[in-house]
């Protein structure tokens, strides 16, 4: 009996602290989310959109307002973000929404610039920022919207009427945005046939044709002159492969991890290179080429002599990611392009699965840290998925070049303002530290796109139709529908009738 009292005393002692520990788990505060501050977000959004007003001041007015209006529509709603959605959500004209993104001269690009400019001035920045290159393309119903043409759709996995854009983010600390961007615009866009389509769409007459290569460098030399720090440059294999990137990367000094494909030929030592003999009656070359008889090795067969070692990459939500690494100073050249050393970077993920990577970085920088640069390429597909899921980027319907870059610049606003949030708040709102020892983890969850989304919702809430209203969009949706029928059917006889 004495000892089954003592054990009830145990349990009552025992109850008061793991409601304790409860209480703390599930306190905001302790998760660095202190209420007021959660309760200020609607606020925080003005304030943000405030220093961006100069932006959309044009000759006459300010269209300040609207971009208010559409920036919070990204970030609030959840489907169907086009301009008639958006301005109906955020009690605006269809029509006002239209000619403000459409029509409206003011600059996206000044946007871009400014966003530049905030990331530059971050003192926690300074240093371990990356810039990460890639593409991304969505499906277009015709090829009457800018840039719309059959091309590879990279998310379909085949060739399709596709728009797309090539981007730059930026990723440090967790945090990670997209920075610039360019429409692609395909070189039958720029015949003769397409000239009166390009001044309908509005493309600038200064545009001139440019491969993705060349937009991606373009767009890695304005953010490096307008002096965002970054340590390294990375791109997938559609980048990586191209020699003349890479050499226009290491002319200018700039560190980069390039995936490559594993058919990549490189050379296990530096090949000759220089004027071919010429030979008795011809002309002499001018041009010097390759002229080792050893045309190089296809990189995944000099996986076998490779030694890998573990390395702990970094904390993901299922814990760590831990993968195998290699490398080999190897040399790289082409017939226009002279041997130059680089050294291969080897990743055995999990899966056992073998990726591969060329990189300019220094022979003594240590394997960890070319880890690192070489899976930060998870943080572009990441800004890529948050851009088009959770700020609505792929909803964009609208078809002229103007409204494009518009759009553009309103997504990496919002986006700008989520990850500034998070990191500001990371900064000043310290999280328990028991709550480390409570989940047996030295890495919490950060706070995603998603959450602060949600309490922006909450205090920055969207109408909520009538039932009239509700019926009226109804109706208005089944009108769309029917002229779009029938246009669609005049069209067709137009097209059958003879000429």
């Amino acid at each position: 009996m004495l000892k089954k009292d003592r054990s009830l005393k145990r349990s009552k002692q025992a109850s008061p602290n793991k409601e304790e520990k409860e209480k703390k788990v599930f306190c905001a505060e302790s998760w660095g989310l202190p209420r007021e501050a959660v309760r200020s977000l609607s606020q925080r959004l003005r304030e943000f959109h405030q220093r961006y007003a100069g932006c959309f001041q044009t000759k006459t007015r300010s269209a300040s307002h609207r971009a208010l209006d559409y920036m919070s529509g990204l970030l609030r709603m959840t489907s169907e973000r086009n301009f008639a959605t958006i301005g109906r959500m955020t009690n605006s004209a269809e029509q006002n929404i239209h000619h403000f993104m459409s029509n409206s001269p003011w600059s996206g690009r000044d946007v871009l610039l400014q966003v530049r400019a905030e990331i530059a001035q971050e003192e926690e920045f300074q240093t371990g920022g990356m810039l990460l290159l890639d593409e991304s393309a969505d499906e277009k119903a015709t090829e009457q919207s800018v840039g719309a043409g059959k091309q590879y759709n990279g998310r379909l996995g085949k060739i399709e009427t596709s728009q797309v854009g090539t981007f730059l983010a930026y990723v440090n600390r967790n945090v990670w945005t997209w920075i610039d961007a360019e429409l692609f615009l395909p070189e039958a866009w720029f015949s003769r046939k397409k000239a009166a389509l390009r001044k309908q769409l509005g493309v600038p007459q200064q545009r001139k044709f440019a491969t993705k290569l060349e937009l991606g460098w373009q767009m890695i030399e304005r953010v490096r002159g307008e002096g965002v720090p970054f340590e390294a440059v990375g791109f997938d294999a559609l980048y990586g492969r191209s020699l003349w990137l890479r050499r226009k990367l290491m002319g200018a000094g700039i560190i980069y991890m390039a995936d490559i494909p594993a058919d990549t030929r490189v050379y296990l030592s530096r090949p000759h290179y220089g004027l071919p003999p010429s030979h008795t009656g011809c002309k002499p070359y001018t041009r010097p080429r390759v002229l080792s008889e050893d045309k190089g090795r296809e990189v995944r067969s000099v996986v076998r002599q490779l030694k890998f070692q573990s390395v702990n990459v970094r904390a993901v939500e299922r814990g760590f990611l831990v993968n195998e690494f290699a490398t080999l100073r190897v040399w790289t050249a082409t017939d226009e392009y002279e041997p130059q050393a680089e050294t291969l970077l080897v990743r055995r993920d999990s899966e056992g699965k073998l990726h591969y990577a060329l990189t300019n970085a220094a022979t003594e920088t240590p394997v960890e840290k070319l880890a690192w640069m070489k899976c930060c390429r998870h943080f572009i597909e990441r800004s890529n998925q948050d851009a088009k899921s959770e700020l609505g980027y792929s909803d964009f319907r609208a078809q002229k070049y103007l409204a494009w870059e518009h759009h553009l610049a309103l997504t990496v606003m919002a986006s700008w303002f989520i990850a500034q949030t998070q990191h500001e708040w990371q900064v000043e709102y310290a999280r328990d530290d028991s709550l480390k020892e409570e989940f047996e983890s030295e890495v919490l969850p950060r706070l995603s796109m998603a959450n602060v989304r949600e309490m922006l919702r909450a205090t920055m809430p969207l109408p909520q139709m009538t039932p009239d209203e509700a019926t009226d969009l109804v109706v208005r949706h089944l009108v769309n529908r029917a002229r779009s029928r029938k246009s669609r059917i005049k069209y067709a006889n137009y097209r059958m009738s003879p000429s």
